[in-house]
């Protein structure tokens, strides 16, 4: 019986399953997984669990019992240290070697770790696992000093979050304004602006020097000379592609594991998908490397298909989303590029748009508590829709119409 083998325990991992049974696969299916959990939601980590309202029992994926129904072998806490690929073996950890005839590797990413002195106290935490959530939401109470270092996504969320708890929150950015990767200087400013209203000490164009224990906590030395007393450090620094595995194989990676619109490397026996795959995008005639559960799901899909002998390219359109307090932020698109930023409604209703142009097209869209817009720029961005500003800025009409 041929087997399909998959690396990972993420959102790809567990939608890669569901996809192999739908496209009609009838061989053996193997998860190895270096967490002892089942597959789980990972976004609620930084929001709902935290606060709450999501227990530990509600973030599976899928139950125990579906994968049993989809008759997929399990091999959770145990990693993969070898990919043999004349012999089409993998070796673990603990020595054990597993065959395959298909291989997906949805290994995800990890967090890019702090490198400055005091980098190793146990104060410092980063989140990307539940194990590393139950860690941090331990420590979080009324009053507890956090100090958040960077303020990305992740950063933001924790800080949103923990402050709702009663923490008192500070939060270091090196850049000059938050989400600066991400969104413009408006949406930053928005934020910046939401935070503060919170009770967030956003510090921005402020690094880290040091990081020292005292004898009621631990201090931090920033780079303009300032000391910060704090109980618990988050860093949200970024990820890098968790990728080794791959490249001691002999498969090509670039910021990733490279794979073409059918999500296969160049080995025709090896798929990758997920956070961890640089595939193509034909909209933005780029390479792409997303970290989103869209992505994750999609591309899933076309590997099923594609190893199950259905030609399947993947071409979805990426969108993101972020909740921070009452207010959720939507992206359809990548505004990477763009000539021309126009904003749509009031951004003091905390519900408006922000259209990204180029060259009178638009190419990506961020809403702010504002769902129809986002669904119609899901919607039309593909196709090359173009826009006047007049026509954005006119709320007495619809934009789309």
């Amino acid at each position: 019986m041929k087997t399909v083998l998959i690396i990972g325990g993420g959102h790809a991992a567990a939608a890669a399953v569901v996809a192999l049974r739908a496209s009609k696969w009838d061989g053996k299916i193997v998860m190895i997984s270096d967490e002892t959990d089942l597959p789980y939601q990972r976004p609620p980590l930084s929001k709902g669990y935290f606060l709450g309202s999501i227990n530990e029992q509600q973030l599976p994926i899928k139950s125990r019992a579906l994968y049993d129904k989809l008759d997929c072998e399990l091999m959770l806490g145990i990693s993969v240290t070898h990919i043999d690929r004349n012999s089409k073996r993998l070796t673990t950890n603990n020595g054990e070697h597993v065959n395959y005839d298909h291989l997906i590797i949805a290994t995800g990413t990890s967090a890019r770790k702090l490198s400055v002195p005091g980098a190793d106290l146990e104060c410092v935490h980063y989140l990307r696992t539940l194990a590393d959530a139950k860690r941090i939401k331990q420590y979080i109470a009324p009053r507890t000093k956090l100090l958040i270092v960077g303020a990305g996504y992740i950063g933001l969320e924790i800080a949103a979050s923990a402050t709702k708890i009663g923490a008192n929150v500070v939060v270091l950015e090196t850049q000059e304004r938050v989400l600066s990767r991400v969104t413009n200087p408006d949406i930053s400013k928005f934020y910046q602006t939401l935070h503060a209203a919170n009770g967030v000490d956003i510090k921005l164009n402020t690094g880290l020097n040091e990081l020292k224990r005292t004898s009621t906590g631990f201090q931090a030395q920033l780079n303009n000379g300032e000391i910060l007393d704090f109980d618990l450090a988050v860093v949200g620094i970024g990820v890098q592609p968790n990728q080794a595995l791959a490249e001691e194989a002999g498969l090509e990676c670039n910021n990733g594991i490279v794979v073409d619109s059918t999500t296969r490397t160049k080995d025709p026996s090896i798929y990758a998908i997920g956070d961890v795959s640089n595939h193509p995008n034909a909209f933005y005639a780029t390479r792409l490397r997303l970290e989103s559960v869209p992505n994750a799901t999609e591309q899933a899909k076309t590997a099923a298909k594609n190893i199950c002998g259905i030609h399947s390219e993947y071409n979805a359109f990426p969108w993101f989303w972020s909740d921070q307090y009452e207010v959720k932020l939507q992206t359809a698109g990548l505004s990477k590029g763009y000539d021309m930023s126009v904003l749509r409604g009031d951004m003091s209703t905390h519900s408006f748009a922000l259209f990204y142009l180029q060259a009178g097209k638009l190419i990506a869209l961020d809403a702010i508590n504002s769902p129809r817009d986002f669904i119609k720029a899901k919607q039309l961005i593909p196709g090359g829709f173009q826009i006047t500003p007049e026509r954005i800025e006119n709320i007495n009409s619809d934009w789309f119409s």
